[in-house]
């Protein structure tokens, strides 16, 4: 009986230890795999073919720069000899102008040895005195300048400084607070001394608003060369290019104008292109690149607090005439054939449809398919492919 519960005991360890390898063979099949099967586990997914929408929309070329808002006109206010043969000396007594404020007509920008310096509308500088008998065009500018101000000549003919004229600078010397000052009429004597308007103590600008550019002068300082700097007239916009973008631009073209210190944007068209002469623009520093300016004349008038910005300029360069059949430049290539053409993928399948390219810009190409092929607005076409990381990999 003994010897068949040992046989029974010996045949239970015979069946568990077949079921023990067994298993441990298993394990050892599903962790142990064959070169083969390892480089295939391990290689990476089939690449992923990447694609994009056919759009109908206006393509344009564009031109990125950087510009400046500036001025149609910068004057240099300097103090020339005064009038009052009294005075000792030429000092600046008071400089009340701030830089970027606005000045009107017949305001006072500084005060020399106690006289005034004014500013005045007209397009050609003072050179001389004025006074009665003066005849010429800047007589004619100055009489125009004193009726715009309230201070009318009276029946002086235009160009004639005559009686009229006399009492007009009179009147506007009394509306700033000063005394006009007086110059003895040549050959009638001391008592038919009469009103003057002096070289020393009008500027003349172009146009109004103005603007303080810059105050060099303080009270105390010798009167002279560049007291202050005024701009007058218009904002418009100056850009520097090179050579070879200059063969891109040509007046009328339309420009967009971005102040990043605003968030604002302004349209304008270029009004010319010429040669740069101020080394300033690069810093005072001769690159050895050839510059080029191109002038825009903004859509509207710029504010004022944009004077003397730098600014992201945008010419457009070409554009589409309204909405055409366009595709990611990516999307067109040539083949060995010579033909141009995008590929079509629906459905996983690719269709080749060969196309006549037009104008290209902001990354896109105008595309119009070849006569018997036809390529629709909202098809997808092949712009590239993606590889896929492998597995275990970033």
């Amino acid at each position: 009986m003994s010897g068949l519960v040992r046989r029974r005991r010996a045949l239970g360890v015979l069946v568990t230890a077949c079921f023990v390898c067994t298993g441990a063979g298993v394990g050892a099949a599903l962790v142990v795999k064959s070169p083969a099967q390892a480089a295939a586990d391990t290689a990476p997914p089939p690449a992923s073919v990447l694609t994009a929408p056919v759009e109908q929309r206006v393509i344009s070329q564009s031109l990125i720069t950087r510009g400046e808002v500036t001025a149609s006109q910068h004057v240099d206010v300097s103090a020339g000899p005064q009038a009052d043969k009294d005075i000792g000396r030429s000092v600046v007594t008071k400089a009340d102008a701030d830089p970027g404020q606005e000045i009107s007509a017949g305001q006072v920008l500084l005060e020399v040895s106690g006289r005034p310096l004014f500013v005045l509308k007209g397009a050609v500088p003072a050179y001389r005195d004025l006074a009665r008998g003066k005849r010429g065009q800047d007589v004619a500018q100055a009489q125009a300048a004193l009726r715009a101000a309230g201070h009318p000549t009276g029946a002086d003919p235009s160009g004639v400084f005559g009686a009229g004229t006399e009492k007009a600078v009179a009147s506007f010397y009394r509306s700033i607070g000063y005394e006009a000052p007086s110059v003895e009429a040549p050959g009638m004597g001391a008592a038919s001394s009469g009103p003057v308007l002096p070289i020393s103590e009008v500027v003349f600008v172009r146009s109004f608003p103005a603007r303080v550019d810059e105050l060099r002068a303080k009270v105390g300082d010798e009167a002279g060369e560049g007291l202050m700097s005024l701009s007058a007239g218009a904002l418009t916009v100056e850009a520097s290019v090179t050579l070879q973008q200059k063969g891109m631009i040509r007046p009328g073209q339309e420009v967009r104008v971005h102040s990043e210190t605003t968030g604002r944007q302004f349209t304008g068209t270029v009004t010319s292109v010429g040669k740069e002469t101020d080394p300033a623009k690069d810093g005072g520093q001769d690159t050895g690149a050839e510059k080029y300016t191109v002038k825009v004349r903004p859509s509207k008038p710029l504010p004022s607090e944009l004077n003397g910005e730098n600014v992201q300029v945008t010419v457009v360069a070409a554009s589409s005439k309204g909405k055409v059949l366009a595709v990611p430049s990516s999307a067109v290539s040539t083949g060995a054939d010579g033909l141009t053409s995008v590929t079509e993928r629906k459905d996983g399948r690719e269709r080749r449809i060969p196309v006549t390219v037009g104008v290209s810009g902001d990354g896109f190409v105008q595309v119009t398919p070849r006569e018997g092929t036809r390529l629709e607005a909202g098809a997808e076409v092949v712009v590239g492919v993606q590889p896929r990381a492998a597995v275990g990999g970033p």
